[in-house]
């Protein structure tokens, strides 16, 4: 009997049910229609529990903890180690591409390479966060790895001036792959937690800045080596394929898709009427426009500026050092502070320090601007799926507005960088990129501040961020109390 049940039914008391429960239903009442609760006997167990009203599922019971838990985690941090992480170190590439490998191009052409491979990253969490929802979480898992180590692989072989080859491949295929399995690595960790869920997504998304100081260092070793970028590529690609087999076999979804789904264009419909969800995404979007200008450019920066060589490879490893601190900073003091009081805190010292930029020129401001940008927006982007979960009613949708606010702020990443690079020119006139992207990232914080005064209001007048039909049976299960 022990190996076909995870739990026992025993009558229905509201008082019975574990603190743990995800709140927002009133058990008294419902007491008068339920006769029955299924009570958990292990946690960990392959089967989910639930209260039940009638035989429908209501909210499930998060064991908060325990080895499947943590190793879902962890296969979740390696899977954004691999995705966000490599599409960060881009701007090695630009710097190797520009002055060797594609040197025939213009900065701004190759940047394209970059921006349409973050932007697909970004974008394809519209499509996977509705096919996570719908339950179809390990074929995105060993579909979107698979393609990630192919397109790695296939990258080795491209030929020296064939601009083509490499954005077909680095930009399409491999940001594809990625795009494909970073939303629902992120979505997963949810069938888990509920009080830590904060904790648990910031050491998550601290697998980007991790992949993105790792990277750097092993791109811009290999590349200027004997080995050449064939044999660079390769390496990395091998690194790659481990971690993700890694993860793979780490990673395991608990909770099973709804029985029900709201149809795609009236999900919509509430996202439309949910006027903080859009103010913050707007925001999102216009500062990634500004964003990505220190990531991609930083190194070259250095370099062009004089600096030495040996140096300037490790600029963007300091800043994502920094920025890999920064992630993890959220998860202690997030329930003191509120997610979107350090979100905006945050994106306004970005927005500052990348008007900075234009007095960059020393191993010492290199050094500074680094380390700051980095903490900063290590902060801003751990925040993003928190903010996301925090602003969704219910927690059906959480998937898909995950998928759609990425799928968008992905359009002023595909921006962003090509605009920066035309501004630059072929004769580098550093301030004019750095002054562009600095405004427009103080435009998104415009939005940010916006999102702030729109939750509080709701927040006085009790309302909820956006009703939905099922927002009066499941409440959205938050990750803080504090706004």
């Amino acid at each position: 009997m022990a190996g076909k049940h995870t739990g026992l039914r025993v009558p229905m008391d509201p008082e019975a049910l574990p603190s743990e429960r995800e709140p927002g239903h009133d058990l008294t009442s419902m007491a008068e229609k339920h006769t029955s609760v299924c009570v958990p006997m292990d946690p960990e167990a392959d089967t989910p529990v639930f209260s039940e009203t009638n035989g429908e599922p209501l909210s499930p019971i998060f064991p908060e903890g325990g080895f499947r838990a943590w190793a879902t985690v962890a296969g979740a941090f390696l899977i954004q180690f691999c995705g966000f992480g490599y599409t960060t170190s881009f701007g090695v590439y630009q710097d190797f591409y520009t002055r060797d490998y594609l040197s025939q191009s213009l900065p701004s052409t190759i940047s394209w390479i970059g921006s349409i491979n973050s932007f697909i990253v970004n974008a394809g969490g519209l499509v996977s966060g509705r096919l996570y929802d719908r339950g179809h979480f390990y074929l995105l898992l060993y579909g979107g790895s698979l393609l990630q180590c192919f397109s790695l692989f296939i990258l080795s072989l491209c030929k020296p001036q064939k601009l083509y080859q490499v954005l077909l491949v680095q930009g399409i295929g491999l940001g594809l792959g990625a795009g494909i399995v970073c939303v629902p690595s992120l979505a997963v960790v949810s069938h888990y937690f509920f009080k830590r869920r904060a904790l648990a997504m910031v050491i998550v998304a601290s697998g980007a800045p991790l992949g993105a100081v790792v990277h750097p260092i092993m791109l811009n070793n290999t590349l200027h080596s004997s080995l050449g970028f064939p044999g660079a590529v390769r390496v990395s690609a091998g690194l790659i394929t481990g971690t993700l087999l890694i993860a793979c076999s780490m990673m395991h979804p608990r909770l099973p898709p709804p029985s029900s789904y709201l149809p795609f264009l009236k999900s919509l419909g509430h996202l439309a009427r949910d006027k903080a969800y859009i103010f913050s995404t707007l925001g999102m979007t216009t500062f990634a426009v500004g964003y990505y200008f220190p990531l991609v450019y930083l190194q070259l920066d250095a370099v062009v500026h004089g600096i030495d060589e040996t140096f300037a490879f490790y600029s963007l490893v300091i800043m994502n050092a920094a920025n890999f601190i920064g992630r993890l900073l959220p998860g202690l003091v997030v329930e003191r502070f509120g997610i979107l009081n350090m979100f905006v805190t945050a994106a306004a010292c970005g927005a500052v320090l990348i008007l900075c930029m234009i007095a960059l020129g020393s191993v010492a401001s290199v050094v500074v601007l680094g380390i700051m940008y980095g903490f900063c927006t290590g902060i801003y982007i751990t925040l993003i799926p928190p903010l996301v979960a925090m602003l969704t009613n219910d927690i059906s949708e959480l998937g898909l507005r995950i998928g759609i606010t990425y799928a968008i702020v992905g359009i002023g990443g595909l921006i962003g960088p090509p605009v920066s690079g035309a501004l630059l020119t072929g004769r580098y006139v550093w301030w004019r990129p750095a002054l562009f992207s600095g405004l427009i990232a103080l435009v998104g914080l415009a939005f940010f501040i916006a999102t702030l005064v729109t939750v509080r209001r709701k927040a006085a007048l009790n309302v909820p961020h956006a009703p939905t039909p099922n927002s009066e049976k499941e409440k959205k299960p938050g990750t803080s109390n504090r706004v």
